[in-house]
């Protein structure tokens, strides 16, 4: 019979495959480019796109989020 600690060990296993999976499935699932932030409307740079494919916001919006946050 299997203890707690193992018990623990296989849900945290199991999770952590299914994480992968989904960023695998994330990795080859297009991405749309998004040309123009959600928030302001304001043009995404063509350096922040490449860098962030599927980016949705320009930098000051995205700081303003992660500060609400």
């Amino acid at each position: 019979m299997a203890d707690k600690a193992d018990i623990a060990s296989d849900y945290i296993d199991w999770r952590m495959e299914q994480a992968l999976q989904a960023r695998q499935a994330a990795a080859q699932a297009p991405t749309r480019e998004v040309l123009e932030c959600e928030d302001c409307g304001d043009e995404i740079p063509a350096a922040r796109r490449e860098r962030l494919p599927g980016v949705a916001t320009c930098v000051p919006c995205q700081t303003r989020r992660e500060e609400r946050r």
